[in-house]
């Protein structure tokens, strides 16, 4: 049985350094980056499977970039975290995600597998997204997945052909969980 939740909604205020995360928490950003492509966020997590969150939002591609580092002892899914969203910027330089359902995982060295396409269709047929948005998420994961693919598997170097170039931190420190 599909987990059917409402989209999840998110909010990014460079100016303040906070992040107000799905569940409405307001979390203290350590860095934001605007860029020509997109915007980048770095913030501690206190979560109990990782402890720090780096995030590119890329509007034009309808995907959000994460890397999740996580604690010592806990599995890691993926080295790189897609999320397909409708991402948008107002008058204030304030950034909000609508995450569109559907998730592209990828570790280096193998293909990017796509998740949570029932996820998308669940949330398509009880009205909780319109035909619209369901229609965009499955464009923006089509253009994704074959252009990593064109790419030798590699989200980095397609990014990179598309004049996209994400750096990610050399160092975190993990926030405690609790």
């Amino acid at each position: 049985m599909t987990d059917l939740h409402p989209v999840k909604q998110e909010t990014f205020n460079p100016k303040s350094l906070i992040n107000i995360d799905p569940k409405g928490y307001l979390r203290d950003v350590d860095s934001f980056r605007e860029t020509e492509f997109g915007l980048y966020m770095a913030r501690g997590a206190n979560h109990p499977n990782f402890g720090y969150l780096e995030s590119w939002l890329l509007p034009d591609l309808g995907l959000r970039a994460n890397i999740f580092h996580y604690r010592d002892g806990v599995e890691s899914r993926e080295d790189i975290y897609f999320d397909v969203a409708d991402i948008n910027v107002d008058e204030d330089g304030v950034w909000t995600t609508r995450d569109l359902y559907v998730d592209l995982l990828w570790n280096d060295g193998q293909a990017v597998e796509v998740v949570d396409i029932d996820e998308l269709a669940a949330a398509t047929s009880a009205g909780l997204i319109t035909a619209e948005e369901a229609e965009r998420a499955i464009d923006a994961t089509l253009v994704a997945v074959e252009g990593i693919t064109r790419f030798g598997d590699s989200p980095m170097e397609w990014l990179k052909s598309k004049g996209i170039s994400l750096d990610w931190a050399a160092h975190v420190d993990l926030v405690p969980a609790q």
